[in-house]
């Protein structure tokens, strides 16, 4: 949600930026006072905003609607982050802190509609083999990372992903199979701050995850470590690293801790 604030004594450069990410997270091109209200600036210095960044190209003037999109130079910044592994390249130095000094394997994974797909795995010498790879997809419902970031979703969306009970998957059994099972596990995860995940997706292994947040405190990713059940380590000890490790990177996204 967009808080509305006086932005008349920001500077020119944090004014365009704002701008930028305000046409951003709306679903199509707006009028110019649309924008000023929005941001609470007076009109003539959008206008003046909304021109230069539309000689750079980072916005679009759209004459018969009388309104203004994003511009091209705004896809291309967009597709250099993908370019730059983004998320990746800022996640991958926490994970390999996190597997060496817990000796446990450490995952990024991000929701990929009800799914949860990894993106990077870092595992300290002679873990087991896990079927939690880069690339894989696992049901978000069941693995803790896809948990973790569900219960930082709106519950409208949750409810849109998991509308019945034949949107549950099952691996081993157990885990939530009904929206009512799935609501309370996320309500409780929630609170906690974290969210475990014991043999849902494979026999003998326990995860404990918690989510990254983006500037608009939605999930962004979530960092899992996954440990042997039979190994003598409580998953609350490892909860606290795993915690600590998603706020780094909630900072480093420049995000929004809810």
């Amino acid at each position: 949600m967009w808080h509305h604030q006086d932005m008349s004594h920001v500077p020119a450069a944090t004014r365009a930026l704002r701008l930028l990410r305000f046409l951003a997270t709306r679903p199509g091109p707006m009028s110019a006072s649309t924008i000023a209200s929005g941001l609470g600036l007076p009109r003539s210095s959008v206008y003046q905003l909304l021109e230069a960044m539309a000689e750079e190209g980072f916005v679009t003037h759209l004459p018969e609607e009388r309104r203004w999109g994003l511009g091209l130079a705004a896809f291309e910044i967009g597709s250099a982050y993908l370019r730059h592994d983004g998320i990746e390249r800022l996640a991958r130095p926490l994970l390999h802190q996190l597997a060496e000094s817990t000796g446990a394997t450490a995952h990024l994974g991000v929701l990929h509609g009800s799914d949860t797909l990894y993106l990077l795995k870092e595992q300290p010498p002679h873990a087991p083999t896990l079927i939690t790879g880069v690339g894989v997809r696992l049901p978000a419902h069941l693995t803790a990372s896809g948990r973790a970031m569900l219960a930082r979703l709106p519950r409208a969306q949750v409810r849109a992903l998991y509308p019945n009970t034949a949107t549950f998957t099952d691996r081993t059994g157990r885990g939530p199979h009904t929206p009512g099972e799935l609501r309370s596990l996320l309500a409780e995860e929630g609170r906690q701050g974290w969210s475990l995940e014991n043999g849902q997706v494979t026999e003998g292994f326990v995860s404990v995850a918690a989510a990254a947040t983006d500037h608009n405190g939605r999930p962004a990713a979530a960092i899992s470590l996954t440990v042997p059940s039979a190994r003598p380590v409580t998953p609350g000890a490892l909860s606290a690293r795993v915690r600590d490790a998603a706020d780094e990177l909630t900072r480093r996204l420049s995000g929004r801790s809810t």
